[in-house]
């Protein structure tokens, strides 16, 4: 009973003890920047991964010089392939990198050409900015629609399976 206790009591301490680094996030390491002016802001864009690809999800950070500190602001992206599905919001802290703002896992939905415009607000008054020409590349790997098929292919396997054994066992108990 006690060497029972000892190994419950060991095993929980274990995992009490390395549930903090299990449970850390990764940080956003930003591998490519372009610079912005909006106005009398200069903000720095970063992106987690480049080039940029359709369909691939990426981090997208946004930090203004001189830090945060009594700034706000909206970010407006426009694919120039599918205007009819741009957005706007406003600008918000990154959650894994609270020092800027920024986008967390966010994927362009087509490819083509995307313009980012800034319009800021801040102790220097307002401030626009655009950052254009930002090159998002084609989805990686094979279509869409394709790369359903394929993953449909075990179910209709297993559904195939089931049905002959059903029918099997059905066929079994019949003539019994």
């Amino acid at each position: 009973m006690k060497r029972t206790i000892a190994a419950a009591v060991t095993t929980a301490a274990l995992l009490v003890g390395t549930a903090p680094a299990a449970l850390a996030y990764e940080p956003v390491n930003v591998v490519h920047t372009e610079t912005v002016q909006a106005g009398p802001y200069r903000v720095v864009v970063g992106f987690s991964t480049w080039p940029v690809r359709a369909m691939q999800s990426l981090d997208f950070t946004f930090a203004p010089d001189g830090g945060l500190e009594g700034k706000s602001g909206y970010l407006t992206v426009v694919p120039a392939a599918a205007p009819d599905v741009a957005w706007d919001e406003p600008l918000a802290r990154h959650p894994r990198k609270r020092d800027v703002w920024g986008l967390d896992i966010r994927a362009m939905p087509v490819a083509g050409d995307y313009t980012f415009g800034f319009h800021l607000e801040g102790p220097q008054g307002p401030g626009e900015g655009t950052l254009t020409g930002l090159e998002v590349l084609a989805q990686p790997g094979p279509p869409m629609g394709l790369s359903w098929a394929l993953s449909t292919l075990p179910l209709i396997g297993l559904v195939a399976f089931l049905a002959i054994a059903w029918r099997r066992h059905r066929n079994r108990t019949a003539t019994r």
